[in-house]
């Protein structure tokens, strides 16, 4: 599955992909998705198309 232009490829895949958190316990939060919580996206975000509005 593609990451649509402008969104988080991690948080996209992270929330699309149930096989990244099955190992995970009961409760138990995912260290990447912390990370990314707490440091942003930084260099994750898809590139948007350029807009032919203008």
């Amino acid at each position: 599955m593609d990451t649509p232009p402008g969104e988080c490829t991690q948080c996209w895949q992270h929330a699309h992909d149930q096989r990244i958190h099955r190992r995970l316990g009961p409760r138990e939060d995912c260290p990447q998705c912390v990370d990314h919580m707490i440091n942003g996206h930084g260099s994750h975000l898809a590139p948007k198309k350029k807009s032919s509005w203008w």
